[in-house]
């Protein structure tokens, strides 16, 4: 073989690195995730502040590997718990190479959006404007969209998806790798996520919480994995808590003669199982903890800590 077709198969060399992904409560930013991911790893539910922890997605090709934070929805905070959300999501833009602006292309530009841009202002990082929902509207719509967000910031790209459908997905992804540095490959090829399984489970069993539990819950809940150990017949056994800030929330997630728990157990064991592919025994609690979004020292034993 002579020198000059060994010299034509050089590879370029590899890039890598972080990339947050922020926009206002419920735009997509967990379905863009998982869709990127190709498998759940971040909980999706129509109610907002989902989404607590920033959960790092990683995406390997042969050429580049981008390692997500999907932070919690960027809004003015409320409690001690929201102070917190809203901290860790600030801290996400002083640590990646690209920022990923998601909107809600039916919903137009909201207060919410406009709080974002005041908080990009102070941001050197490239933001590519991600505009979500294409699917639910006539691309004419999209024009107008454009050029108002165009004169609010300076957007380093401007890319249309429906991160639901998948569309336009991996257009999104080689405009985000153009932005990444050389370097080295962060984490093995085939993991996804960075995140222990106790955490990914213990999220998986409160989004079925989410989506089966009446609108004054949501904000109240939290699931901590208290064991989970795998026996010898390979069977993994996960002994899971629930907590909820009063009595009344703990009959609701129990539900009448334990029906509610039961079927937060049986869709939650179904995820779980598909994720660390092996059956799984799946024993939950419900305890009271009053008022535990406003106690640091409760807060932190349920893994919410600055970094």
């Amino acid at each position: 073989m002579s020198n000059s077709s060994k010299n034509d198969t050089k590879k370029a060399p590899f890039k890598s690195g972080f990339v947050a992904i922020i926009g206002r409560p419920n735009v997509g930013k967990s379905t863009l995730m998982n869709q990127v991911i190709g498998q759940k790893i971040a909980i999706m539910s129509d109610k907002p502040q989902t989404t607590r922890n920033k959960i790092h997605g990683v995406y390997t090709t042969d050429e580049a590997q981008i390692v997500f934070l999907d932070t919690p929805g960027i809004h003015k905070p409320t409690s001690k718990l929201g102070d917190y959300m809203m901290k860790s999501a600030q801290s996400a833009l002083s640590e990646v190479e690209a920022v990923l602006f998601l909107i809600d292309v039916v919903e137009g530009l909201g207060g919410g959006d406009r709080f974002i841009i005041e908080q990009l202002r102070n941001v050197k990082t490239p933001v590519i404007l991600v505009m979500n929902k294409i699917d639910q509207v006539h691309p004419e719509q999209l024009l107008p969209v454009i050029t108002t967000y165009k004169e609010l910031y300076p957007f380093a790209e401007i890319v249309p998806i429906s991160a639901k459908n998948g569309n336009n997905v991996n257009t999104l992804l080689e405009q985000v790798i153009k932005y990444l540095p050389e370097g080295p490959q962060y984490y093995p090829a085939d993991q996804v996520t960075d995140h222990p399984e106790q955490f990914v489970c213990a999220e998986l069993i409160r989004e079925k919480l989410l989506h089966l539990t009446r609108e004054e819950i949501p904000h109240s809940i939290a699931v901590s994995i208290e064991d989970m150990r795998v026996q010898e017949n390979g069977l993994v056994r996960i002994s899971a808590v629930i907590y909820v800030e009063r009595d009344s929330q703990k009959g609701i997630i129990i539900g009448k003669s334990g029906a509610l728990l039961k079927e937060v157990g049986k869709q939650a064991r179904a995820d779980i199982e598909a994720l660390l592919g092996s059956k799984t025994f799946l024993e939950l609690w419900v305890k009271v903890k009053k008022d535990w979004r406003n106690h640091d020292r409760v807060l932190k034993d349920l893994g919410f800590r600055h970094e």
